[in-house]
């Protein structure tokens, strides 16, 4: 198994939730509560995953990050993305500078 593939599947599942009953399924709850309570929660797993960093326990760290990067997929899949397109987006930045990356950027 590779990150990608647990993530494509991640992807796949958080979109199949986003129509079950928000009584039995938080995700669907999520999507049923809308994109602020989405961002919301996308916040508050960022900054726990700052304090984590900040506090230097490895496990935590990692804990939260997971949970970060779950609720980066559930906002992915409110705007109708997913795992595969942010990873195809890392794909055409790989062996370019972050400077140069930044200044081609439009605006």
């Amino acid at each position: 198994m590779t990150d990608q593939t647990i993530l494509h599947r991640l992807g796949e599942t958080v979109a199949s939730r986003r129509n079950a009953d928000p009584e039995s399924s938080y995700v669907a709850r999520l999507f049923h509560d809308g994109q602020d309570a989405i961002l919301k929660k996308l916040g508050e797993e960022a900054t726990e995953t700052l304090l984590a960093s900040k506090a230097g326990d490895k496990l935590h760290i990692v804990r939260e990050t997971a949970d970060l990067w779950f609720h980066c997929v559930v906002m992915l899949a409110y705007h109708g993305l997913g795992p595969d397109d942010v990873l195809a987006e890392l794909h055409r930045r790989e062996g370019i500078s972050g400077i140069d990356e930044k200044a081609s950027r439009p605006g």
